[in-house]
């Protein structure tokens, strides 16, 4: 069964590069600067073989549904002996549902996502006045069962903001705010679950992607800028020598990653990643790097800032979403995992090797 679409934004929007650079010598040399280049395109392949077979299962996978001016989501494919399946969504998030009759034996699934994408940068120098749907930005001005904007949410963020005025330094006072104040957790499972208020009253700021970008997003709407989580996965190594930056293409196992935009209206919606700063401080050299002005950590703060490699594929920007002819009760925070049920119960997706789920990507060259 195949699926496919094309979302053009612009004439040379088929034109491909793979062009990489080689990584950089030592960490005095060390630079992060993504240009807007050309589009790469890549095949995108989730494999299930699920081992416990016990009733009715059902799988939900996420697919890249993104068309903007650094990705397009081209179009989706799937093989296996799957009972049905086709393409569903809630809350802004599309997906494959595929159900499987409980007399077969072994279920088995393998989806493709083909997808392009490519740096993304904004120039600080070129202002104007941006036009966006009024509704998509109050949609992300609100909070959620996550991500609340008020009580000590938007206690800290008055807080962090205190002298600044217009929406950039606002956003900057935040996202320097989040660099300097939380930290990285090697030791969170998954990509953490989001919960900012929690994280905040804790007085821990220690998380991943999910509770870090989380704890921005909330923090930028809470004074009143339009801000959003997107949520993906790593398909490429880097190509600036940040290992810590990059996925390894034949197994992407944990290599799930969500990143963060905000709304301005002299330059539109803006790339931030103040998780990928502490990460790099956390875990890319063998000592924590508590220092942001350290030679390694200094071009990531400042690049991630208003721009991002084109090495990472995103899926959806939904929260509080319900997966399609689920069998239980509740909603996702978010959709950035395969999903998996059965009369057994739900799978762990932040268990592949016993979820029996792999993710590999392939980049296609002209």
């Amino acid at each position: 069964m195949t699926l496919s679409r094309r979302h053009m934004l612009q004439a040379g929007c088929a034109a491909l590069s793979s062009t990489v650079l080689p990584p950089l010598a030592n960490a005095a040399e060390r630079r992060f600067e993504p240009q807007v280049q050309g589009w790469r395109t890549f095949e995108l392949t989730t494999t299930v073989n699920v081992a416990d077979v016990k009733g009715v299962t059902r799988l939900w996978l996420p697919v890249p549904d993104l068309a903007t001016d650094f990705q397009v989501s081209i179009g989706n494919s799937w093989t296996g002996n799957a009972t049905a399946a086709r393409l569903v969504s809630d809350a802004g998030a599309r997906m494959l549902y595929v159900e499987f009759a409980a007399d077969v034996v072994a279920p088995t699934l393998a989806l493709t996502s083909t997808v392009q994408t490519r740096n993304r940068a904004v120039d600080w120098s070129s202002k104007g006045v941006v036009q966006e749907d009024p509704a998509l930005l109050k949609a992300n001005l609100v909070g959620t069962a996550l991500l609340p904007i008020d009580g000590i949410v938007r206690e800290t963020a008055k807080k962090a903001t205190q002298g600044a005025h217009s929406d950039v330094e606002k956003v900057r006072a935040i996202y320097q705010w989040v660099v300097d104040s939380a930290h990285r957790e090697p030791t969170t499972r998954g990509c953490g679950v989001g919960d900012i208020k929690s994280l905040l009253e804790s007085g821990n700021l220690g998380g991943k992607c999910a509770d870090l970008n989380a704890l921005f997003v909330g923090l930028c709407r809470s004074v009143g800028v339009p801000a959003r989580d997107i949520y993906g996965i790593r398909v490429a190594p880097s190509a600036f020598g940040y290992k810590e930056l990059g996925g390894n293409p034949a197994s992407l196992k944990g290599a799930q990653h969500c990143r963060a935009e905000v709304f301005l209206k002299q330059y539109g919606w803006v790339a931030m990643d103040p998780a990928d700063v502490l990460k790099v401080m956390r875990q890319e050299t063998p000592d924590w790097i508590k220092d942001k002005t350290n030679p390694v950590a200094a071009p990531v703060n400042k690049a991630l800032f208003g721009s991002w490699e084109g090495n990472w594929v995103g899926w959806n920007t939904a929260h509080d979403l319900k997966l399609p002819h689920y069998s239980r009760v509740g909603t996702l925070p978010f959709l950035m995992y395969p999903q998996g049920e059965n009369a057994s119960g739900r799978f762990d997706e932040l268990a592949p090797d016993s979820f029996r789920y792999t993710i590999a990507a392939k980049e296609i060259t002209a």
